[in-house]
Formats: structure tokens, sequence, C-alpha cells
């Protein structure tokens, strides 16, 4: 049996008032394209399958267009299960029904959690959903006051399923999963609890023959090299800029025989900072190495007052999101001085401190000259008046 593992596609996503729209159907039109070659048997949406509780119209168009396109013409079965962007009751709306036709939607937990069975040459896999869920709705739902964190909630959760070690038998979870290692976040991942702990330890998931995890959004292992995160489909912040995204193509056959293989899925346009002097950036040998469509953060070296930046750069580069200038401030040099200090000390070696906080290296002679004279003037003027 083949499996696609994905997860976090954030679906109507904005990124600095961008619709993400576009690039979404471009690389959904590509996972087809990769279903179909690679011959996949179910697919896995590891949870956020939209970005927001309520998604905007052509989010739920491009969705029931995809999917259609997978489960009607490729027969290929899909398994979702709610992230925390997602809403419960939205996603479940309609499941059963779907049921029929291949699409398995999970949007709220159950206290018992039958597992959705699925038959290949070598017998039943066993795929057992758990969609992101709040510890205070664990603790309605199994009636346990211990599951005071997300952490207590998936060791309460997974207690219960009945795995039958004789058989094959896959994980879908959504959450903040933790081994001995540390994990790689991003600015574009929603924290799952405030004042709280988020993340679960990922032993209580070792039983699984493969557990395909959402949430994260770089593709890693987590200490066991069947416990992975696939990675979003896109980068939706610049703190992904040196992800390479990815999806996990599954290879299971008898138990205990199971192969991993990542798969690179090619964006309409990347998402890449840029850095330098303006002049440089502008200069066409630059900008005409790499693809000026891409999502583009600018990281600005000058120094002094620059005219319309942003508009020149636009010329070049149309999808530009981010302007920043670069950060020179030396914190090792800030320190407070008193006002008798301050009085006793030499005007020029004033400058020539705040010039280096501010500039972050020495200021020239030419530069000294003009503030000498500049402070001169000002001193002449004092004494006229």
């Amino acid at each position: 049996m083949k499996i696609l593992h994905t997860a976090d596609w954030h679906i109507g996503k904005l990124v600095h008032g961008i619709h993400m729209t576009n690039d979404q159907a471009f690389i959904l039109e590509n996972l087809i394209k990769l279903i179909e070659k690679e011959k996949v048997d179910v697919l896995l949406v590891a949870g956020d399958v939209y970005d927001r509780s309520v998604p905007p119209t052509e989010a739920v168009e491009l969705l029931n267009n995809v999917l259609s396109e997978i489960i009607m013409k490729l027969k290929v079965k899909v398994i979702i299960i709610a992230g925390n962007h997602d809403s419960p009751d939205r996603l479940d709306f309609g499941s059963k029904i779907l049921e029929d036709n291949g699409l398995h939607i999970i949007g709220k937990i159950k206290k018992t959690i039958a597992p959705i069975k699925i038959e290949d040459e070598y017998g039943i896999v066993n795929f057992f959903p758990i969609p992101y869920v709040e510890p205070a709705v664990v603790r309605a739902v199994y009636e346990d006051e211990e599951c005071k964190n997300h952490d207590l909630s998936i060791k309460r959760i997974i207690k219960d399923i009945a795995i039958n070690n004789d058989e094959r038998n896959i994980c879908l979870s959504h959450g903040f999963v933790m081994g001995t290692d540390a994990l790689e976040t991003s600015d574009s991942e929603r924290p799952l609890s405030i004042g709280g702990s988020e993340s679960v330890n990922v032993d209580y998931y070792q039983s699984f023959d493969y557990v395909a995890l959402g949430h994260l959004h770089k593709a890693q292992r987590v200490k066991y090299d069947h416990i992975r995160y696939s990675s979003s489909l896109l980068k939706y912040s610049f703190s992904e800029a040196d992800q390479n995204k990815s999806v996990s193509l599954i290879e299971i056959k008898e138990k205990g025989n199971i192969n991993i293989e990542k798969k690179i899925l090619l964006p309409l346009r990347d998402m890449r900072s840029i850095k330098g002097e303006l002049k440089d950036l502008l200069n066409e040998e630059v900008y005409s190495l790499a693809n000026r469509e891409d999502y583009i953060n600018a990281i600005l070296t000058d120094q002094g007052e620059l005219f319309e930046p942003m508009k020149k750069l636009r010329a070049v580069y149309p999808n530009i999101l981010l302007l920043e200038r670069e950060k020179n401030t030396n914190e090792q040099s800030m320190k407070y001085i008193s006002l008798k200090e301050l009085k006793n000390r030499n005007m020029n070696e004033l400058f020539q401190e705040f010039y280096k906080l501010v500039v972050g290296k020495d200021a020239s002679n030419v530069e000294n000259e003009l503030f000498n004279k500049a402070y001169e003037q000002i001193q002449e003027n004092e004494r006229k008046k």
C-alpha cells in the first residue's frame, strides 16, 4: 500500500496581506500529479486543511475541486483530521455521507476511536485519526479531570485505542510532539496554548507502525524514524525561507516492512530573503539569476536616507512583501552614564560613540570633520545670542 502523508495545507492563507490561493492551487495540482504518478492508494492530511475556522469561498471551492479529482477520478482514499486552525464542526458536516466515496473527515474527538480499515494484499491497515482537540474538550468527552494539558490529553486518548499488534497500524495526529531533540518551528505556526504546556511526549505514539503528524511546518522526524512531520505544502513565513517543502511517501508491505521517502513539490513562487545595498539589488546581474516573481523580503544595508526604495524594488521584484533596514546596533556598547559624566565628556568622543552605536562602525575622518564644523557653528550661534 502506498500512502502519501501531507499536512498544513492552510488553504485560504493570507501572507502579509497577499492571498495565497493561486499558489495553493498550483501546488495542489502538482500534488495530484504526484499521486497519479506514484499510484498512491491513500492520501493523509494531518490537520490544518484550512487556515481559519471560517474559510473564504474560494478556499472551499479549491478544496472541493482538489478532493473531487483525487477521489472521483483517481479513486484514491483520503483521510483528513482537523488541526488547530480548522473548525471541527464544519469539517465534520456531511462526513458520514462522504465515507461511502472514500473521503474520511474527522473533525471532533470521540471517546472510542474506531480505526478506518483499508485492505491490501498483505491484509488490513488500521488508520487511527486523532484530530486536534483542546484539553477541556478531552476532559468532557472522557470524563477525566486529569486531562489538564495537551500531554495528558493525548496520553489519555491513546490509552483507550485498541491496537491489534498483528496488523499494521497508522496514526494521524496534530500537535506539538516532542522527543529528545529540539524541533524546528516557524513564525507561521499558531501556538496551541497560552500560559500552559503545549508539548506532547512522542513515546505515547511508539506502538504505531507509522505516525503522520501535522502542525510544525518543517519536515522532520521526532525521535523515531516512523514518527514524522511531513511539512506544510508551501512556505508561509520568511522564517521558512531555507526549508525545502515536501510530502512523505510511505510504502508499507507486510508488518514491519515500511519505506519512507521525501517528495519535493516545486511551488509557483519561492519565498526568500535578499540582502545588500539598494543599487546592488537593482542590478540586473543580481536579479536575473533568480525568479523575480518570488515573494521577497529585502534587507537593505545602505547607510543614510533612501528615496522611495520600496517603489524601486517593486519595479524589479513585483511580489516583494517586506522591506527592512539591517540592524547594526551593538547592544554590548550600550551603557548608561550619569549627567555629571556626560558634561565632562568631549563632544567629539560622544559623537563617535553615538555614530558607532547606530551605524555599527567608526565614523570616517570626513564625517568627523563635518560634525566638528556643525558643532562649531552651533557654538558660534549660541555666543551671538
